[in-house]
């Protein structure tokens, strides 16, 4: 999708778990082993751990996807627990951390 401006955005819609109840701590340890596990597709898509590698390309770019989408979850699940628990205004700091890529010039308006 791409707004006015020129950037263009990638968006995802991904629920609260709802049958959990996940807190800063549990959240933030989830979302670092997710992380670990995409790491390691990557590693293993690149023969970075020794291994022989068996997968096909396609197989390992699917997995690499989906751990990709574990990842998003738990920071999604990590806003839901900031909002409700600490009052964070998740959209303002969207635009926050838009404005913080432009003036880092990571994008262009």
């Amino acid at each position: 999708m791409e707004k006015n401006n020129g950037i263009k955005y990638k968006s995802i819609s991904l629920p609260r778990l709802n049958n959990l109840k996940p807190n800063i701590e549990s959240t933030a340890l989830k979302l670092m082993e997710e992380a670990g596990e995409l790491a390691q597709i990557i590693g293993k898509f690149r023969g970075l751990n020794g291994e022989k590698f068996e997968m096909t390309e396609k197989e390992v770019i699917e997995k690499m996807s989906e751990e990709l989408l574990d990842v998003a979850q738990v920071a999604v699940s990590m806003m839901f627990v900031l909002e409700e628990t600490y009052n964070v205004d998740i959209e303002e700091k969207v635009q926050q951390h838009i404005q913080k890529l432009i003036r880092k010039k990571y994008i262009r308006e």
